[in-house]
């Protein structure tokens, strides 16, 4: 990440999802530079598409595209750009950076591969806690609880930034109100982001083990300054 710079860097909400992106693509993903266009690949979406600069860095790391890319970050001849966009970064499964789109696509990509019969599939959403404000991922969450999509994952990100918080039971009671398994975890300890993905990923498109319907895990990492 140090090799991209500039103010559009977005830098706490980049390092805030380094950790579970780095889990993702390192442990969990059913994906590499030579599936990126295997129907049977897993999909990720980064609904946090301001700050993609840890997004980037995993993907180069993982050689998606190469490293020397990074220090163009954000010129105007750089693939790179301040939001992730799908026709110029390998890898990326959706151009993001408008906050509260990636859930509902989300949603509506693991239902098509149900349709398609694609039942190995898995797809994951990085959102943020404050993205979450937006009403379009109430949709979301009620939809996919409602009708127990079990190939889905959010991985929601808490930097403690929302405008309005969350009351009893944080951002897990809201989703789970909707129909959905929730589970928390510290969004630093790599141990644990894996053990939880793993359970969310065993049963593959049956979800968690003897559940059914979409799953969510909580990374709880440092408030922003």
């Amino acid at each position: 990440m140090t090799l991209m710079t500039g103010d559009e860097k977005h830098g706490p909400s980049a390092t805030s999802t380094l950790d579970v992106l780095w889990v993702l693509y390192d442990q969990v993903l059913r994906v590499s530079p030579a599936t990126v266009g295997d129907p049977g690949r897993d999909r990720f979406l980064l609904s946090k598409g301001h700050g993609p600069a840890a997004y980037y860095a995993v993907l180069a790391a993982k050689g998606f595209f190469p490293e020397s890319w990074l220090t163009g970050f954000g010129s105007a001849s750089s693939p790179l750009g301040y939001h992730p966009d799908r026709s110029l970064v390998p890898g990326v499964e959706i151009a993001s950076g408008s906050l509260g789109h990636g859930l509902p696509l989300g949603v509506g990509l693991a239902h098509g591969l149900l349709a398609r019969a694609l039942s190995g599939p898995r797809v994951y959403v990085l959102v943020g806690d404050a993205e979450l404000d937006e009403g379009s991922n109430n949709e979301a969450i009620v939809y996919a609880g409602a009708v127990g999509l079990p190939n889905l994952t959010a991985v929601a990100v808490d930097n403690q930034s929302s405008s309005y918080g969350w009351g009893p039971g944080g951002i897990e009671a809201h989703f789970a109100v909707g129909g959905w398994s929730v589970t928390r975890v510290p969004g630093r300890d790599h141990a644990a982001l894996a053990a939880a993905f793993r359970v969310t990923s065993a049963g593959g498109s049956g979800g968690l083990a003897g559940l059914a319907g979409p799953q969510l895990v909580v990374a709880t990492v440092e408030g922003k300054a």
